[in-house]
């Protein structure tokens, strides 16, 4: 199998466009090997997801982004599927609401840092405060524009205390989207699925796209890389993330703690049972 995480990273300071990507590639590999690979890299990461637990001094956390329908929510059920979910944590990104309102863009992110010893999945991320934020002119150019190196300094802070962080970029065409789109409308198990927003949204693919490639270009850092996956085939989508997620946990080298006392003269005794 192909070592897809060197060829879908984004190189740091790299002129990356989304537009000279094929969101239907699948980097020459076929549906049948890519299944047998996918159940290979499932048990790879569940084993280590048992040692990032055991060794306790570490965390990993995987940042999702994508256009809408990009298939975040799917990739979390079937990539991680097989791991623990008491050594999982999910945070969904929302509109900040709240208290959330009453700080700065990343307290919130830094909160749901994952603790060490745990995986945490941000769906939607900080990376909203230089997406939607810059697209639908939330705030001036002027204070959006100089997040990219403040996100780049919170990453780079969270890696050296030891947050491996991968970022991944699920990437759809429009024509896509919308196929998606129609199938939420169609089926009233995944109505609720789909919102008048949506459509409106779509008027400002353009405009994603170009934040995205600003994203890519300015964040994609040798400690906190991102991965431009081509997501229109979901097989592909979640073959790619297993495989460079449990690359990069098994990169961090990570190994089970030494017992707490010398258990060589302590042998099983029956009158234990």
């Amino acid at each position: 199998m192909k070592h897809l995480a060197k060829e879908l990273i984004v190189l740091p300071n790299s002129k990356v466009k989304l537009a000279a990507i094929d969101p239907d590639g699948t980097h020459g590999i076929d549906k049948a090997a890519a299944a047998d690979q996918f159940e290979k890299n499932c048990k790879r990461l569940s084993l280590f997801q048992y040692l990032l637990y055991a060794e306790s001094r570490r965390a990993f956390l995987v940042v999702l982004q994508g256009i809408d329908a990009g298939g975040k929510d799917g990739t979390i059920r079937h990539v991680m599927s097989g791991l623990n979910p008491q050594g999982v944590s999910v945070v969904p990104f929302k509109a900040p609401d709240g208290e959330e309102r009453r700080h700065d863009y990343l307290w919130r992110v830094h909160k749901a840092v994952p603790e060490y010893g745990k995986l945490g999945i941000f769906n939607r991320s900080h990376y909203e405060d230089v997406l939607i934020v810059r697209v639908h002119n939330l705030v001036p150019k002027a204070v959006w524009s100089k997040r990219y190196d403040q996100i780049n300094d919170f990453e780079r802070m969270l890696t050296e205390s030891g947050v491996r962080i991968v970022k991944f970029l699920l990437y759809i065409s429009k024509q896509e989207q919308a196929k998606r789109f129609r199938l939420r409308l169609e089926d009233k198990a995944k109505n609720w699925k789909f919102s008048p927003d949506d459509i409106k949204e779509r008027e400002y693919w353009d405009q994603y796209i170009e934040a995205y490639d600003d994203v890519l270009r300015k964040c994609s850092t040798e400690a906190a890389p991102w991965y431009v996956i081509p997501a229109n085939r979901k097989w592909f989508r979640n073959l790619a993330v297993s495989q460079i997620m449990a690359d990069a946990l098994e990169d961090m080298d990570l190994k089970y703690p030494k017992p707490a006392a010398d258990l060589s003269s302590i042998h099983f005794d029956r009158t234990w049972i």
